[in-house]
C-alpha cells in the first residue's frame, strides 16, 4: 500500500472487493479493517494537534475577556481591579476547561474512526458469498466515510460551544467574586436560523438573583417572579447554548419588585445624598 494512498481511495477499494467477493471469509473482512483504520489514522490531525488548536482558541477567548478586559462589557458594576483580583481563578477555569474540551475532543476522534469501522463490518458482514449485484458501490463508499467527513465540522461546533461555555464560567466567576446581585438572562432567539430552546427564550429579559449576595445578606433585595438564579439550569450549560447575561451589582439597577422596603429606604438616602452632593 502506498504511503500517498488516501483514505477515501481506501475505503473505495474495500468495497469494491468486498462487492466483488461477499463476505466468503472473515479474515478478508479484517485486512480491510486494519487498512481502513491505518488510512483513518494518517487522514486525521492527531490528537495532540487538535488539542493544540484547542488550547489556542481558549486562550484567545480568556485573553480577550479577562486580559483585554472585555468582560467589563456585560460587568457594568465591575471594575479591571475585580478581573485582576480574581484572575487566578479565572486561569483555573480557562486550564478546567480546556481539559474537559480536549476529553471531548479525543471522545469525538475515537468515534469517527469506531464508526467508520463499525459501517464498514456491518455491510461487509451482511453480503452474501459470491459477487453483489445491488450494492451501489458509490453511495457505500460515500455512507462508510461520512463520519471521518464529519469530523472537522463536529470538532468546530465543540470548539464554539465550549468557547461559550468558557465566557459564561468566567463571566459567572467574575459576577460572584465581584458582588453582582444578580444577572439579566439574555437569549438569541431573535437571530434568524438560531436554533433556541423555547424555555430559554421565555426567560430573555428576566432577572435572576444570585444565591449570597451582599444585597440579600443586608435585606435590601429579596428573589423576584423569576426567582434565583441556581434554581434553573446556568447560562451556557446546556450543549451549543449561546445564551448570555449581563450582570448587576448596584441597587438602582435592580427590579423594583425585587426590592425590599429597606432596600427602597436605602435607595432613596443614597440618592438624597447624591443629589446633595
Amino acid at each position: 500500500m502506498a504511503a500517498s494512498e488516501s483514505y477515501y481511495d481506501v475505503i473505495r477499494e474495500a468495497v469494491a472487493d468486498m462487492s466483488e467477493h461477499g463476505f466468503d471469509s472473515a479474515e478478508r473482512v479484517a485486512y480491510w479493517q486494519d487498512r481502513i483504520a491505518r488510512a483513518a489514522e494518517r487522514s486525521m490531525r492527531t490528537a495532540r494537534q487538535m488539542e493544540d488548536d484547542l488550547r489556542e482558541a481558549m486562550a484567545s477567548i480568556y485573553k480577550r475577556l479577562v486580559d483585554q478586559g472585555k468582560a467589563l462589557d456585560v460587568h457594568l458594576g465591575a471594575s479591571r481591579f475585580t478581573i485582576d483580583r480574581l484572575r487566578p481563578e479565572l486561569r483555573a477555569e480557562l486550564d478546567r476547561r480546556i481539559m474537559a474540551s480536549a476529553d471531548l475532543i479525543r471522545l469525538n476522534r475515537t468515534k469517527a474512526k469506531e464508526q467508520t469501522l463499525q459501517r464498514f463490518s456491518g455491510w461487509a458482514t451482511s453480503l452474501p458469498k459470491g459477487k453483489s449485484k445491488t450494492t451501489d458501490r458509490r453511495d457505500e463508499t460515500k455512507r462508510i466515510t461520512k463520519a471521518l467527513k464529519d469530523l472537522p465540522f463536529e470538532v468546530r461546533r465543540l470548539h464554539i460551544d465550549q468557547g461559550h461555555k468558557l465566557a459564561a464560567s468566567i463571566n459567572e466567576t467574575i459576577a460572584r467574586g465581584g458582588g453582582a446581585i444578580g444577572l439579566v438572562w439574555r437569549s438569541h432567539w431573535r437571530q434568524p436560523g438560531y436554533n433556541y430552546r423555547e424555555d430559554h427564550k421565555e426567560r430573555d429579559r428576566h432577572f435572576y438573583m444570585l444565591k449570597g449576595n451582599w444585597a440579600a445578606e443586608k435585606g435590601l433585595v429579596k428573589p423576584g417572579p423569576d426567582g434565583w438564579y441556581e434554581n434553573i439550569t446556568a447560562v451556557g450549560q446546556a450543549p451549543f447554548c449561546r445564551c448570555w447575561a449581563s450582570y448587576v451589582y448596584n441597587l438602582r439597577d435592580v427590579p423594583d419588585a425585587c426590592m425590599t422596603a429597606k432596600g427602597r429606604a436605602e435607595l432613596e438616602r443614597v440618592r438624597a445624598v447624591v443629589a446633595a452632593l
